[in-house]
């Protein structure tokens, strides 16, 4: 799964897994409530049955030493005849004789008790461990299945794109070439309707590009390179399209882990966005510090630097959907992006 896919499916594991395991948690909760309460009424009727039988004079052979009793005076007190006291070692319950203020107090010892109490309670956490274990796996199942659908649509759309980036190499490569010859002419060379096409033919290879590489997202193949080494490819390649542009490039070597082609893309969509963006005559300064790598201009500055990374924002200063794929490329790589900017320019930090 790609990490979309992955992020849909957890998303509904989660959701659905967490639900079930509350309605279980709180159902064990009330049945082994319910359970202790019904115990302690049959220890309470236990305690009374013991009563009885001392007030009747009967044989207590029956009962072990589990249980004894004492009588209790208390002068000018009347107990509640629903007492019931769980002590630490003994449950106790007082019952009123025929004499005044005269009561008869029972005890049991909580063993027994105590015991059904365990017992009871290691039946309901492995009942609900097994459950817990059985949502789990039909959860897996359910979002496994929710997940078909969004991956046949996605898959349908991923071809539809393929095709349609490769049927578009083609006049994209006839265009490039035939602006090449049409530089050749001397006439024509300086004209700024030529500059213009030939800016816009740069927009649509890039976009192409963006799009190629995109596409490839699922399949990134990550190896450790120098990342200064396509610094200066990009760099020169935007050289030969903003010659007003200065270019400061003061990095030598920073070794990380990524997918070659998408870092190109990354630094060609952000270098072009600063040379494009720019104030005339500005300059483009790219250095590193320590695991990250700077890219400075000397632009106007971004108006709403947090939005820029959404695919429907744009502005003066930037284009949604090349910074896009800027956040969609960096995120796969888990490489971090923050943007300062001021009226006097901006700044795109890339921690690696």
């Amino acid at each position: 799964m790609v990490r979309h896919e992955k992020v849909a499916f957890l998303k509904f594991f989660i959701t659905y897994f967490i639900s079930v395991a509350l309605l279980i948690l709180a159902a064990g909760f009330f049945y082994f409530s319910q359970i202790r309460d019904t115990y302690l009424k049959s220890e309470e009727f236990s305690l009374i049955e013991y009563a009885r039988h001392i007030k009747m004079g009967a044989s207590l052979q029956n009962y072990d030493d589990e249980y004894h009793y004492n009588f209790v005076k208390f002068p000018n007190q009347h107990i509640d005849i629903r007492n019931f006291t769980i002590g630490k070692e003994e449950l106790t319950k007082y019952l009123p004789m025929r004499k005044e203020f005269l009561y008869l107090q029972v005890h049991k010892k909580k063993r027994h008790f105590t015991q059904e109490l365990w017992a009871l309670k290691k039946l309901v956490i492995m009942s609900q461990i097994i459950l817990l274990i059985l949502f789990a796996i039909l959860s897996y199942i359910l979002a496994k299945n929710a997940l078909k659908p969004l991956q046949e649509s996605i898959s349908k759309l991923d071809k539809f794109a393929k095709d349609l980036i490769h049927d578009l190499n083609t006049p994209v490569t006839s265009i490039k070439l035939n602006m090449r010859l049409i530089e050749k002419i001397p006439e024509l060379k300086e004209h700024k309707a030529i500059n213009r096409l030939n800016r816009s033919v740069h927009d649509i290879a890039e976009l192409h590009g963006n799009l190629t590489i995109l596409l490839q997202e699922e399949t990134f193949q990550m190896s450790e390179i120098n990342i200064c080494d396509i610094v200066q490819e990009v760099v020169e390649i935007q050289r030969d399209i903003y010659g007003d542009i200065n270019f400061f490039v003061e990095s030598s070597t920073l070794k990380v882990k990524v997918n070659q082609n998408a870092m190109k893309q990354i630094l060609q969509n952000i270098i072009s966005n600063a040379c494009k963006y720019n104030s005339k005559n500005g300059y483009v300064k790219i250095y590193t510090r320590e695991k990250s790598l700077f890219i400075e201009d000397s632009g106007k500055g971004i108006q709403e630097p947090e939005k820029i990374f959404e695919r429907s924002y744009s502005a003066e200063q930037s284009s949604g959907i090349g910074l896009d794929i800027v956040k969609r490329l960096s995120d796969a790589m888990e490489i971090t992006i923050d943007v300062k900017t001021s009226s006097k320019g901006s700044i795109f930090i890339l921690h690696f």
